[in-house]
């Protein structure tokens, strides 16, 4: 059954259409986007769904084919943060930003159909705002630009759900390409198309789900982004993204060691992007491999967003073969990112299953991603 049946079925009317958007793998650039830094991330194929129609009144009406019995409706008066919760509030959160920022909309009917892994740091959360956000918009003609959805998206994400992301998956999901990665500025906002192929060349980029399932509404996530923002402050400076890598050592020496740390990581992150970037012009595989190994290592210890599932997960990569493996996402589980020589796949998979059966716990999910394109409206 497709997605439009299934709306037709729940609704009894056809949807208007059917808008998609992707989930994402950041290759590096983990914890900058809040920081005004640089990020590499790259859509995926795996991709979250949305039909819909608009209605005469204000009423909301929302249905996953994932959780069929969290059917959620509420008005358009009647949405603030924390009401409707759950999944739900994720829909709801975008609807709300658009009133928020002026634009007059009606009630409508969705049925979303979700297939980005939750919780694996593959952005499903995003996946699903920015599917709502471009169907609301070509819904009732608001001629957003890119920017304009993305900034819609993500004052969802920080006030109705409670989660203070940056932009970095909102514009990578807005903006993706097949065969590129996003260079991005997230200060500037300017954005460049970067080749990432590594089939090419014999490699495939592998994502490891740990299925430890996390959520960016946490106290963890929050309490990073706090630190960064003192260990700005108590530097005089806007943001850790004004913080040269030379000399860091000395300007950091009077921080406490948490924020030395913390500050530590975003700058050498910062570091890492533009360089990984020159790596991928260059097609140098191993000089990309040793900066995304310094990145886990960096997020491991000085942010210290890994946890035990991902260490492992990293190091089986490793000793499989892989050239390089780090934690990608917000941390605290989700996935990892390997890049393996192809023909090491199967091996990959045995090594980390095998890891996982050693340390007692559930069979991660191993499978290979690769560049693909962004949001879109799908018929």
């Amino acid at each position: 059954m497709t997605l439009a049946e299934a709306f037709r079925m729940t609704y009894d009317v056809r949807p208007s259409g059917v808008w998609s958007a992707p989930g994402r793998v950041n290759l590096i650039g983990e914890h900058t986007d809040y920081n005004d830094g640089f990020v590499l991330p790259f859509a995926i194929a795996a991709r979250t769904s949305v039909a819909a129609a608009p209605r005469d009144d204000d009423l909301l009406r929302m249905r996953s084919l994932q959780q069929p019995s969290g059917d959620a409706s509420v008005t358009l008066d009647a949405l603030e943060p924390g009401r409707p919760e759950g999944w739900a509030s994720y829909v709801a959160g975008v609807v709300w930003a658009v009133r928020e920022q002026g634009h007059e909309v009606r009630g409508a009917d969705l049925v979303v159909d979700g297939r980005v892994p939750l919780g694996g740091g593959l952005s499903s959360s995003h996946a699903l705002e920015v599917a709502v956000a471009i169907a609301v918009n070509d819904l009732f003609g608001l001629g957003l630009d890119t920017d304009a959805l993305a900034d819609l998206t993500r004052l969802a994400e920080n006030k109705f759900v409670g989660a203070p992301t940056g932009l970095m998956d909102q514009l990578a999901l807005l903006r993706g390409q097949a065969g590129h990665a996003l260079f991005l500025d997230t200060r500037s906002l300017h954005a460049e198309q970067v080749p990432l192929d590594p089939a090419a060349d014999g490699y495939a980029l592998v994502v490891i789900d740990t299925k430890v399932h996390h959520s960016l509404g946490d106290g963890a996530y929050a309490d990073r982004r706090a630190a960064c923002e003192r260990a700005a402050a108590q530097l005089g400076l806007g943001s850790l993204r004004d913080l040269a890598l030379d000399g860091l050592a000395q300007r950091l020496a009077g921080l406490d060691d948490e924020l030395c740390r913390r500050a530590r990581h975003v700058v050498t992150e910062n570091a890492r992007v533009p360089a990984a970037v020159d790596a991928l012009r260059s097609r140098d595989w191993a000089e990309l491999g040793s900066l995304m190994n310094a990145s886990h290592t960096s997020l491991r210890d000085d942010y210290e967003v890994s946890c035990d599932e991902l260490d492992v997960a990293v190091e089986a990569a490793r000793r499989a073969g892989a050239v390089a493996a780090r934690m990608t996402g917000g941390g605290f589980g989700g996935s990892a990112i390997a890049l393996a020589p192809a023909r090491r796949m199967p091996a990959l998979r045995s090594e980390v299953v095998s890891a996982f059966a050693a340390a007692g716990w559930p069979t991660p999910g191993v499978f290979e991603v690769a560049p693909s394109d962004g949001a879109r409206r799908d018929h």
